[in-house]
């Protein structure tokens, strides 16, 4: 078992405390320094090896250096060509253009467009807020809570995480939060199909209603499976229902799919779902093959910006661009949604049965390769639904556990209570199973450890 942190990172992480900036976050809770790494592991200075459930926040969608990766990067290297080249057209960019045109939903692709936004999802979200305002001449933006889209000005104006957005004043006016289909916390306290009809009847209401306060919006700005919310995935029926509310109400469907995108729910982007096509969809982590790159993807009708009223110097990575391409190509020759969707089940199964040994498993949710495991005090009372409050103390002993095992997982959701699960989409039968067998362990140990929260009011 490892322990962390170990002899060999200590000077490593107390150099990075001494200059790095407070806000630094991973190293807090996951005390480890990274030496090499291949597919789904990683291996720190001490030459101990972990499964990586985190792979860049679900950016490494083919793990760790794989090989059609490291081929592209290195041919590009090889030939010479350009680094960074702004928006200027290069060969690699057209063929990243084309081979994403030919992924896209094919509602989107016939008469899609394309802004290269800058290397981080942030700033893709800023290119759609501003695209939805420019064209529909209004300000206002819908978005929900648990909603994760970014830590820059706009992105943070329709993030729902009140702890980030707190100390920051100023942030963008006339954004007005709606409540999102939580089955486990519902916000309406009713659970099942009739909370996702509630949901999408207040949506309805909110555009509907002349008393409402809320102005027409721009656009309405949603996740499919909220991901930093707590892996919460919107229901089939609810996505439909937005597509079809944002259409009758003129307002621009904007779909953030940063981190659900290229095969992480099971489908190549997770719109598929539902089958809904957005009027403009946010991409950015896996499309760079595990380096920076960010797009908006968007209706032909929509192009309306001037020259230079979007940019960004590093918008041209053709590194990004070589492994973006391979990346893509690779998860679909080699079918890794469909993959993804097997072990994905293959995993909440067996979360599932970690969940009835154990007590402090309020819930096992997900789609694909993007799976949640909500921890609760188990000596709560339960709400009406059932759910018991958040456990925030016992998760990070959990994933403190977890790292004790060799197992990297990440924490989100409200309170910092979830605990995420974003393997790379290569992950094999064995190591789900190992995943599986490691995660159950850490809980056994931690729950025993752990004392119950005192009472408190809110979940």
């Amino acid at each position: 078992m490892a322990t962390a942190p170990s002899l060999a990172s200590e000077p490593y992480l107390a150099r990075q405390a001494r200059r790095e900036s407070a806000a630094r976050t991973y190293p807090r809770n996951l005390p480890i320094v990274l030496s090499h790494a291949r597919g789904i592991y990683v291996t720190d200075v001490d030459g101990i090896t972990y499964l990586d459930c985190l792979t860049g926040a679900g950016t490494l969608a083919l793990g760790h250096n794989h090989p059609v990766v490291v081929e592209a990067i290195r041919g590009l290297l090889d030939r010479g060509a350009p680094l960074q080249t702004l928006d200027l057209p290069t060969p690699v960019k057209d063929e990243f253009v084309e081979t994403l045109f030919a992924c896209l939903p094919k509602g989107l692709a016939a008469d899609a467009r394309i802004q290269f936004c800058g290397p981080a999802g942030a700033d893709a979200v800023e290119a759609a807020l501003k695209l939805a305002k420019t064209v529909t001449g209004r300000r206002g933006v819908l978005s929900f809570a648990g909603g994760y889209h970014g830590m820059t000005h706009g992105a943070l104006a329709v993030t729902g995480n009140v702890a980030v957005k707190a100390p920051v004043s100023g942030l963008a006016p006339d954004v007005h939060f709606l409540p999102y289909p939580y089955s486990y916390r519902c916000p309406f306290g009713v659970g099942g199909h009739a909370a996702v009809c509630i949901a999408a009847r207040y949506v309805e209401r909110v555009l509907d209603d002349p008393e409402s306060g809320v102005v027409q919006p721009a656009a309405l700005i949603c996740e499919v499976v909220q991901g930093e919310g707590g892996v919460i995935p919107a229901p089939d029926e609810w996505m439909h229902e937005m597509r079809r509310i944002t259409a009758e109400h003129d307002v621009l469907l904007i779909v953030d799919e940063v981190q659900t995108g290229v095969g992480r729910t099971g489908a190549l982007w997770a719109v598929e779902h539902s089958g809904i096509t957005p009027d403009i969809m946010i991409l950015s982590k896996a499309i760079g093959g595990g380096l920076p790159l960010a797009v908006i993807v968007y209706r032909g009708n929509l192009d309306r910006w001037n020259p230079g009223a979007h940019a960004g110097t590093f918008r041209g990575n053709q590194l990004a661009m070589a492994a973006g391409v391979a990346t893509l190509r690779h998860v679909v020759a080699e079918d890794l949604p469909a993959h993804a969707a097997a072990q994905g089940a293959r995993l909440q199964a067996r979360l599932r049965e970690i969940q009835t040994a154990t007590r402090c498993i309020g819930d096992v949710r997900g789609r694909g390769l993007m799976v949640g495991v909500e921890i609760i005090d188990a000596e709560a009372d339960a709400d009406p639904l059932g759910s018991r409050l958040s456990h925030p103390r016992l998760a990070r002993a959990v994933q403190a556990e977890c790292l004790r095992r060799g197992l990297i997982v990440e924490l989100g959701g409200r309170h910092g209570s979830v605990v995420r699960f974003l393997p790379p989409l290569i992950v094999t039968a064995e190591q789900i199973e190992t995943i599986a067998d490691r995660f159950g362990a850490a809980v056994t140990v931690a729950e025993r450890a752990v004392q119950p929260v005192p009472m408190r009011k809110g979940r």
